[in-house]
């Protein structure tokens, strides 16, 4: 069973700044999608886009992380990272990995990120 693991989250105050790294326990054969949700405080059943990169690095954002978030991809290690700028106290969340490799949706555990006013 494939396993994501992420790091990189932490405390940080209003303005600053987070890098966010997943990796695939092992290699696919072919992974389609890659990115990031970010699951709010409370919500444990809500989950909305934070970025997402395909394996032609299309990107896509969340409406609300445009021009702040930058995702990137690497294809030969099935791993993608997150960089967070100008961090608000509404980002605050747990932000899970996922990989989707045209069969099924991988997840990792999420790394929680906190962003204090």
């Amino acid at each position: 069973q494939v396993q994501l693991v992420e790091s990189g989250g932490g405390l940080v105050q209003a303005g600053g700044s987070l890098r966010l790294s997943c990796a695939a326990s092992e290699r696919l054969p072919f992974t389609h999608n890659m990115g990031w949700y970010r699951q709010a405080p409370g919500r444990q059943r809500q989950r909305s886009l934070v970025a997402r990169i395909d394996s032609a690095g299309v990107a896509n954002y969340g409406d609300s992380v445009k021009g702040r978030f930058t995702i990137s991809r690497d294809n030969a290690e099935n791993a993608v990272d997150l960089q967070m700028h100008a961090l608000k106290p509404e980002d605050t969340g747990t932000y899970l990995c996922y990989l989707y490799d045209n069969v099924q949706n991988y997840w990792g555990q999420g790394t929680q990120v906190t962003v204090s006013s």
